[in-house]
């Protein structure tokens, strides 16, 4: 199991994820169908990409319940920016 270990200031917090952020990406990638290998980083504001719609948007809230039993919603995804942030937000609820 990985432990992902956040910094804040002088104390830190572990967050249980089975995977790391590039593996997150890289699966997430691979659902969203029709996307080429390499598109999404962590740092990718993955909403603003020329390919994302609202089949999109179900299919990530179907893979992150579906692999991580985490329930998102649109207002989830509208709160997220980046992959990084829906990985962290993520993160958050699966402890």
């Amino acid at each position: 199991e990985f432990r992902r270990v956040l910094f804040r200031s002088d104390n830190c917090k572990v967050l249980k994820m089975k995977i790391e952020i590039e593996e997150f990406t890289r699966q997430l990638e691979e659902e969203l169908e029709g996307m080429k290998p390499g598109t999404l980083q962590p740092e990718t504001v993955y909403h603003e990409l020329d390919s994302w719609n609202s089949m999109y948007a179900l299919l990530v809230i179907a893979f992150v319940d579906s692999n991580f039993n985490v329930q998102l919603n649109a207002q989830d995804l509208k709160n997220t920016k980046t992959v990084r942030q829906l990985y962290d937000l993520v993160a958050s609820r699966t402890n």
